[in-house]
């Protein structure tokens, strides 16, 4: 086996030997006289090379008759950063399988979106990735399923419900066959003796499930180094009131944010790393209003927090550019954040153009108040959910004060989202996305960039035209001719331009415009003119 398309079977096992963490969810080793398969870091003995088989991903391990490792938990690593960074029909299968749609849609689904056959698609991802669509998705419900259980005093029924299994026959055999225990099992007898219903009175957690409190408490892993510091500072700044908030001392902060999901709405916190303390993981507390959203909830903040990102990989790239070397040194580990909700995204990134970060807050603020929907109970600051794309495609917006332009804009891409002219998943072919983006009004190529580095979590790209780039380049701070030796890291490029800017102070804005063609629409949509705002703030 080739994992990533370019590491040995030799290379595997070297980092097997050396319990690299590093390779972490990149691949998966089993040893034939155990049948457990674990994680390159697993702290059990090196077993012999002759015992050794390797495997992309769980579920081909899964499927040649591995059992999961109790004590690494091969199943709770980070993701593979190689699905961020592919195009092709793989790399976008795995990224919607990983938010859900196959638990939601079906592999019929799934290969609908992708514009192939089931059995097309089934082909490409036995070929590349081991397992077929229906075999990834199990083991991903085999995992929220021992989340559950073991976080949780859920019946094990709802548990199986609650995980997207079809009937609890199918959740004892996926359990058994997984993590070879019984549900009961699984959850332990310390978790038995712990285990009791939370008091009743706020969010529920599940269909017909107890109500919590506290919530669900979970280790979001990642690749070390991880620069937590400016990815808080980053949130902290756009944060919306009543929608986000960030509280707590630097070092010690927590941002918390309401989350609109396909079953209900749900309440994400996420706990800061102190620098000097990197232990692997970030501390989340979910509370949910239907427990079927789990899978996509942690697949939502684990994108806007960027956990499956290679740092050591990035580093590696964009140090070797004297220019960049320095800073990549100061801030090592550094995420490019993701969304938690691309059609959200998309909406703040037209509030935000032409106009400085704080007053892109304000409008998004103005917005959130006119047109959110209330959380049936508020939770501290967090009081409701950002605006349906369907209410704002139809809303007046004289609340934000903006030029009519502007409110034509939102508009015009609320409806395009609504109507499914422009699509901003997980699976989305990244082009095509960024040509309908570019054939909306008022929608230029550094917002479609800047969506496309976020919303669809691209790690190549450079926003066009962007003031913080060009201004670091009039300085000589940075080479932008040497850009392309970047790739496929651009996006982290970008970030780190951005984070040195932040400690200039703002760069001056362009005082000019950018036009921008009209880009051919795919045959019966609508076709709209495009027109390119100022270059908005990084």
């Amino acid at each position: 086996m080739r994992s990533g398309g370019a590491r040995t079977d030799e290379g595997c096992y070297e980092a097997v030997a050396s319990r690299d963490a590093r390779f972490d969810g990149t691949f998966y080793f089993a040893v034939t006289t155990t049948g457990i398969y674990c994680r390159p870091s697993c702290p059990a003995g090196t077993p012999k090379r002759t015992n050794v088989r390797f495997f992309p991903t769980a579920a081909a391990a899964h499927g040649a008759g591995f059992r999961a490792c109790r004590r690494c938990r091969p199943d709770a690593v980070p993701g593979s950063a190689e699905w961020d960074l592919r195009a092709d029909v793989v790399g976008r299968a795995m990224r919607l399988i990983g938010d859900g749609v196959v638990d939601r849609e079906g592999v019929a689904g799934l290969a609908a979106r992708l514009g192939y056959s089931a059995r097309q698609l089934h082909r490409h991802l036995t070929a590349e990735v081991g397992a077929g669509p229906l075999a990834l998705a199990r083991a991903r419900r085999a995992h929220t399923a021992r989340l559950l259980l073991q976080t949780t005093a859920l019946p094990a029924t709802e548990v199986a419900f609650a995980a997207g299994f079809a009937s609890v026959r199918q959740f004892n055999d996926t359990i058994r066959t997984v993590y070879a225990a019984t549900p009961l099992e699984l959850r332990g007898p310390r978790a038995r003796r712990t285990a009791r219903p939370a008091p009743s009175g706020h969010d529920r957690v599940g269909p017909g499930g107890r109500p919590d409190e506290g919530g669900l408490t979970l280790r979001l892993g990642y690749r070390r180094p991880y620069e937590a510091g400016h990815l808080f500072d980053y949130l902290a700044v756009r944060a919306l009131p009543g929608a986000e908030e960030v509280v707590g001392e630097r070092g010690r902060r927590t941002y918390r944010r309401t989350l609109r999901l396909a079953h209900g709405h749900g309440i994400a916190a996420v706990a800061e790393r102190p620098t000097g303390d990197d232990a692997g993981w970030l501390d989340c507390r979910l509370i949910l209003s239907d427990l079927r959203d789990l899978g996509s909830a942690v697949s939502r903040i684990r994108r806007l927090f960027d956990l499956d990102a290679d740092p050591l990989a990035v580093a590696d790239r964009l140090a070797g550019d004297p220019a960049l070397a320095a800073q990549v040194g100061r801030l090592p580990g550094l995420r490019a954040p993701g969304a938690a909700d691309p059609h959200e995204l998309a909406v703040r990134a037209v509030l935000g153009q032409q106009v400085s970060v704080a007053a892109g807050r304000r409008l998004g603020a103005a917005l959130l108040a006119a047109y959110g929907d209330p959380l049936p109970t508020p939770s501290g600051g967090l009081t409701l959910l950002f605006p349906r794309v369907g209410t704002l495609a139809s809303a007046g917006l004289a609340e934000l004060g903006m030029p009519a332009a502007r409110r034509d804009a939102v508009r015009t891409l609320a409806g395009a989202l609504e109507d499914g002219f422009v699509v901003l998943d997980a699976g989305v072919d990244r082009d095509e996305a960024q040509r309908t983006l570019l054939a909306l009004r008022g929608i230029g190529p550094w917002t479609a960039g800047y969506l496309r580095m976020r919303a669809l979590g691209d790690p190549d790209v450079l926003p066009p035209g962007d003031a913080a780039l060009r201004a670091a380049d009039r300085r000589g701070d940075v080479d932008l001719g040497r850009a392309a030796a970047w790739a496929p890291w651009r996006s982290y490029a970008a970030h780190h331009v951005w984070a040195a800017a932040a400690t200039r102070g703002a760069p001056p804005r362009l005082p000019t415009r950018v036009s921008a063609p009209v880009v051919p629409a795919r045959a019966g949509a609508r076709r709209i003119p495009a027109a390119d705002p100022v270059p908005g703030p990084s």
